[in-house]
């Protein structure tokens, strides 16, 4: 109980100071506080900045924006601001799509080649480019290619790369599954021609403006701040420099030739315009209630790490938390999660304009509005140790360090000059401190950690904390 009397009576700062020192578990009640005291552990400790949202039923229960809209000019963030959603967008063709297969204007078997009869790749229909299944190669890797960076690339010009220089598939059509931004510009391209408008007038006739989601839009570059006031920029830390850029200048190709192609990205909007779109989702407001049931159906799996079960341009799990349906999205400098929990009715929504882990911080806003065990960010300490490092080498089976951790990957600690790293499949080899005897805590600057403890049997029970959500891994024989 003397937590929890720490939390109702001291002032945020006073919390603040007693989380950086120790650490701090509680069993999370869904109320404000709670809610900002992780936050602003997350913006002191791990530099989060961005806008959040948290939804009960369709109902704001937490929004909050936290840091800078630019870092240059120091202008904060609010409300009102707005961020690249990246491919949370696919969410946004997928209805598209599907609200023509409800006027009966297109069927979800009708293959690509009934619209493009230019492009080579046969039998895949429009129901394996919603899923993934569809096998078409990359189309950013042929407009890096072959196409003029000195211009501004279009879905046609795509179309039109494609086709000319037909690279193979990368298999055959629903003998697989691999996450394809082109099958959305695909799509975007279907959405065209079908209803004969732009990708963007047919989004805003169709479903912003029906929404009433007023600062959301098709955002190509160069993006015109006129029309979008309330747009931040990007930023990515450069730890050279120990600073802050922009991150256009990082990802030049991403804000010149790449930025004319829609469907899997481009759409920019705010915290509570995606609630609008979350909850016209949940109700069916825009497609009928069997389209939307099917659209939030899983219809394609993939069992190999990283496993992932997809609906109609939509994520679908169950989870310890509960059943879900999400999405996330990357664009330079920015992160993004828009995730909602079925059963509970539980919405959250993560902006980050300094590519802050939202997926992660999600995963943790959502343990609290749900009641469950969550630690709060604290201040890592470093002590002088005389324990062996050897103790904690081995292989170990790793939640998925993505949200909603719906399967399990291998890993190793190992020891090189003294020092310990998590070594895993693929990913540069991430440093490990010893905190205590019993912990380890990531030593590049997320806030992760894994635990050692004994139980009555004097048998090691191993845990991993990411983001104050603490899962069980195994280690293995």
């Amino acid at each position: 109980m003397m937590l929890f009397t720490i939390f109702n009576n001291l002032n945020l700062t006073k919390t603040l100071f007693y989380l950086f020192l120790l650490p701090v578990s509680l069993f999370a009640q869904s109320n404000t506080s709670f809610f900002d005291t992780y936050m602003q552990g997350q913006k002191e400790l791990y530099h989060f900045n961005g806008n959040v949202l948290v939804a009960k039923n369709g109902k704001i229960v937490y929004q909050k924006s936290f840091g800078y809209a630019d870092y240059n000019s120091q202008k904060r963030l609010n409300e009102n601001s707005i961020f690249d959603i990246g491919s949370i967008t696919k969410e946004f063709t997928s209805v598209g799509i599907l609200l023509l297969k409800d006027k009966g204007k297109i069927s979800l078997d009708d293959t690509l080649r009934k619209f493009f009869q230019e492009l080579p790749y046969t039998n895949i229909t429009i129901a394996q480019l919603l899923t993934h299944t569809s096998g078409v190669p990359d189309g950013f890797e042929v407009i890096e290619k072959y196409f003029d960076h000195n211009k501004v690339a279009s879905n046609q010009d795509l179309i039109r790369l494609l086709a000319k220089y037909h690279p193979p598939a990368l298999f055959k059509p629903g003998e697989n599954l691999m996450y394809s931004g082109t099958g959305f510009n695909l799509l975007a391209s279907i959405i065209e021609k079908v209803s004969g408008q732009s990708y963007n007038a047919y989004l805003i006739e169709n479903i912003f403006k029906p929404l009433g989601m007023k600062s959301t839009m098709v955002a190509n570059f160069p993006r015109n701040t006129s029309n979008a006031p309330g747009l931040v920029k990007g930023s990515i830390f450069i730890d050279s420099i120990k600073t802050y850029v922009d991150a256009n200048l990082v990802y030049p190709d991403w804000a010149s030739y790449f930025t004319g192609i829609n469907g899997e990205g481009m759409i920019i909007t705010t915290t509570g315009d995606l609630l609008r779109w979350d909850q016209a989702l949940k109700n069916h407001k825009l497609l009928s209630e069997q389209t939307q049931r099917e659209m939030v159906t899983m219809h394609a799996e993939k069992k190999t790490v990283p496993a992932v079960k997809f609906g109609y341009g939509i994520r679908v799990e169950s989870g310890e938390l509960g059943d879900c349906v999400f999405h996330n999205g990357w664009y330079p400098g920015f992160k993004s999660m828009l995730i909602r929990y079925t059963g509970q009715n539980i919405t959250v929504i993560v902006l980050s304009n300094n590519q802050s882990q939202s997926e992660f911080i999600a995963d943790g806003l959502a343990s609290i509005a749900l009641h469950k065990n969550i630690s709060m960010p604290y201040l890592h300490k470093e002590p002088e140790l005389t324990t062996a490092l050897d103790k904690y080498t081995g292989k170990y089976m790793m939640p998925l360090t993505r949200p909603p951790y719906m399967a399990n990957f291998p890993v190793e600690i190992i020891v090189r000059d003294n020092h310990l790293y998590i070594h895993g499949p693929g990913v540069p080899d991430v440093p490990l401190k010893p905190e205590s005897g019993a912990k380890l805590f990531y030593g590049d600057g997320t806030d992760q950690q894994i635990e050692f403890e004994k139980d009555s049997a004097d048998n090691n029970n191993i845990f991993y904390t990411g983001y104050g959500v603490r899962r069980e891994i195994k280690k293995m024989n």
